[in-house]
């Protein structure tokens, strides 16, 4: 989908095809994607909240939204949400989240999985979302479903595929290390980080038997940077938590026999975590696969920015937006919904007239002021 100079997210919304027969179209699509959002936006969570928020706010609704018939009934919004295509919703979500992306050199973009706990039957599989997250520009560039019977080995690909990521860096857990998606990501110009684990048994077993050699303990305390292996320390000091992190990054890759598998491997790293509350003490080493230069200090922006989708995506969509709590599960409600909270919190992040505001504040200001819920929307 081509991007629209000057346009606003309803025109975006406007090319998502209205999966209705004629004859049952008593409101436009764009009427009920419109409220959809707004509702959204302002601190409202599933159909019911739609159908009251827009009765509402219907003089306001009114002057930009033809409403025909008035507001949609929250059966007519859980039936149009479980009908829309979800592929092609996300298209729109894309082409319009590009429209506010700044460019940033080696962007981390981080790839995670997240349950919706309650948008599904009894007996039904959990249903799962893959986003993939910018952590500099603070969006999230599009979703895909985890299909059921599968996991985010397959959903991933497919969301690499749908995306323009060019010079970024994909980081990704343990469950997409695999030898298929680090392809996936040098065919599309980007690098990657991929967390390494017991997945990829033989590897990580000697990954790991080579930072023991090379990062022995009496040289925890020092920097261990040479012509292949780069080192890098950070401490973080808060509320009585002390936390170091110590990086290694190798490009020593000689002895390493699967090196020729893995397309674009470039370096192997390790991560050590020391976390120290006040006679507590623990200590975990993570290891990577890593397609970039020999740089701990670029290493290190990747790791932190993967661990940090947890509070400003996941965190925020569950307890701000209550996602865990949804019911949505008609249909395609329960994934095109959780695109809508994404492209929800997108719009309150961009929004730079309240910077002050959380997420929380900006939803309660968008509910009681038209004129900023007008600002947050683009209208």
């Amino acid at each position: 989908m081509k991007k629209k100079k000057d346009s606003g997210l309803i025109d975006y919304l406007k090319d998502v095809p209205d999966p209705r027969v004629s004859r049952t179209k008593e409101h436009h699509l764009i009427d009920i994607l419109t409220i959809g959002v707004c509702c959204l936006i302002s601190g409202g969570e599933g159909f019911n909240d739609m159908e009251t928020f827009g009765k509402a706010k219907y003089e306001w609704f009114s002057r930009f939204l033809e409403l025909p018939n008035g507001v949609p009934s929250h059966d007519t919004f859980n039936r149009v949400f479980s009908a829309i295509d979800p592929k092609a919703f996300i298209e729109c979500f894309i082409a319009w989240t590009d429209t506010l992306r700044s460019q940033f050199s080696k962007e981390i973009i981080a790839m995670d999985g997240k349950a919706l706990r309650r948008a599904g039957n009894k007996d039904a599989p959990m249903t799962y979302i893959v986003s993939a997250w910018a952590t500099e520009n603070g969006l999230t560039l599009g979703q895909v479903k985890v299909e059921d019977k599968s996991n985010e080995i397959t959903a991933i690909p497919e969301l690499l595929n749908l995306l323009d990521l060019e010079g970024c860096i994909v980081t990704i857990d343990a469950m997409g290390c695999q030898k298929k998606i680090a392809k996936e990501i040098i065919d599309s110009d980007s690098d990657y980080v991929l967390a390494l684990k017991g997945n990829q048994g033989i590897a990580h077993k000697e990954i790991q038997e080579y930072f023991d050699m090379i990062v022995p303990e009496k040289y925890m305390e020092q920097s261990t940077s040479s012509d292949q292996i780069d080192f890098l320390k950070t401490v973080d000091n808060d509320h009585g938590r002390v936390e170091t992190r110590r990086y290694w990054i190798s490009n020593d890759l000689g002895w390493f026999e699967d090196k020729n598998k893995w397309k674009g491997l470039t370096s192997i790293a390790m991560v050590e975590s020391v976390r120290e509350i006040g006679n507590e003490y623990s200590c975990e080493r993570r290891y990577f696969l890593v397609s970039m230069d020999c740089d701990a200090e670029l290493f290190a922006k990747a790791c932190r920015g993967h661990w940090g989708v947890e509070n400003p995506l996941h965190w925020t969509l569950d307890v701000t937006f209550k996602e865990d709590n949804s019911r949505a599960r008609t249909g395609n409600a329960a994934e095109n919904l959780a695109a809508l909270r994404r492209l929800a919190l997108n719009m309150l992040k961009k929004e730079s007239s309240q910077k002050k505001l959380s997420v929380r504040g900006k939803r309660l200001r968008a509910g009681w002021d038209n004129d900023y819920l007008g600002k947050v929307l683009g209208i």
